[in-house]
């Protein structure tokens, strides 16, 4: 798969994941978490969703895949960290010092899914599912 087409698909996956992402992040504000806590909760259920998605799919003929799937899991967990902590950082700045976004949650993850996404890809693309040579 050429480079553009994997970052394309790494995005479809990726809008995929920021769907969990605000799921799970409503249902825990419902469950009485707070905006902070919730986030950090739907963060790893998005990227376990998008984890398998891009194994599946974006990097499927990555000979470098792990065999072992909880430790390419953890590890991808691992490494989405990278981006997840612009992704947070994007959010929690903005829910705490625009009020518009804590009252349209949804937006402050769409702002921090982007600050994360180019991040997240090359770390996905170099580290995890990267090609043998």
């Amino acid at each position: 798969m050429t480079l553009s087409k994997q970052f394309l698909s790494f995005s479809v996956i990726g809008a995929i994941g920021f769907a969990v992402d605000v799921a799970v992040l409503y249902l825990m504000r419902h469950l009485g978490l707070d905006l902070y806590s919730a986030r950090v909760i739907s963060f790893i259920a998005a990227a376990s969703v998008t984890w398998l998605g891009n194994r599946v799919y974006t990097f499927k003929s990555q000979p470098g895949r792990n065999k072992n799937l909880t430790g390419e899991w953890a590890t991808y967990l691992l490494a989405m960290t990278q981006g997840g902590l612009a992704n947070y950082a994007t959010y929690a700045l903005l829910i705490t010092y625009i009020p518009f976004f804590s009252r349209h949650i949804w937006l402050a993850v769409a702002c921090g899914t982007g600050a994360g996404l180019l991040i997240n890809f090359v770390l996905a693309r170099r580290v995890l599912f990267k090609e043998t040579r």
